[in-house]
């Protein structure tokens, strides 16, 4: 049990730090937008200073072959919580969804919504992209990135569309979730070291972009964006770093 609070508790710290009262409230606007960020609060300082930030633009003709391996995807099904965390949709999964990437095994913790995508493919958005973040027992992180494109309606996401609260900090149970139900079933991917996306864009994440796009409704796409029209953070300078293809 007291694992199962640990993870319940990382699956908004990992992505969306929670502040005590009276701290500055980051978000998407004129005022407190990504470019403000780092002056909010001294802990954010990473969002203006750091060399390695996310999401990046991946130009595929200067992507660089390499000798990573396949992901492991080993997501379990288990009930599952979606919940309005004032900056997205989040999906909170319980223990025993794991990756295994060339550098080790991590844990799902969450996978949250951005509209549009915040990674960019020849300087191109898709219209939403899910953020699937995972830790390790060391405390390292590695997010897969699953990209959306308009066409038919997405089943797998259609429980968690469903039962999106509208109000922030309000939570939906789902009794059934499988993620993997959401991945593409072709996993090759594009590889980069980065940050959380978000304040207080800490450094040291390993980034997994999935090339295939997965498919959504017109309709789906308007119930988010009825929430979050956008919450996407600006494209960040490579700074030198090499995006690799792997899978």
């Amino acid at each position: 049990m007291k694992l199962k609070l640990l993870v319940a508790s990382l699956a908004v710290v990992i992505s969306f730090p929670i502040f005590a009262e009276g701290s500055p409230h980051w978000g998407y606007g004129d005022k407190n937008g990504a470019e403000h960020w780092a002056e909010l609060d001294p802990g954010f300082a990473a969002c203006k200073m750091g060399k390695e930030q996310s999401p990046i633009d991946i130009h595929t003709t200067e992507v660089k072959p390499s000798k990573l391996g396949p992901i492991g995807f080993n997501y379990a099904t288990g009930a599952a919580e979606v919940t309005n965390n004032g900056h997205a949709i989040q999906v909170n999964v319980p223990v025993g969804s794991t990756i295994s990437l060339d550098g080790g095994d991590y844990s799902l913790v969450q996978f949250h919504f951005h509209a549009t995508s915040e990674e960019q493919i020849n300087d191109k958005n898709f219209p939403l992209g899910a953020h699937f973040v995972h830790k390790s027992a060391e405390g390292k992180l590695a997010v897969v990135t699953v990209l959306f494109k308009i066409g038919k309606e997405n089943a797998a996401l259609k429980p968690v569309f469903d039962a999106m609260p509208s109000k922030e900090g309000e939570v939906a149970k789902l009794d059934s979730l499988n993620p993997a139900d959401v991945l593409p079933a072709e996993r090759t991917y594009y590889a980069f070291e980065g940050s959380l996306t978000t304040p207080p864009c800490s450094e040291g994440v390993q980034w997994r972009v999935l090339k295939e796009p997965v498919e959504l409704s017109e309709s789906q796409l308007a119930a988010f964006r009825k929430l979050y029209p956008m919450n996407a953070r600006p494209i960040q300078p490579l700074n030198g770093r090499e995006v690799r293809a792997g899978g």
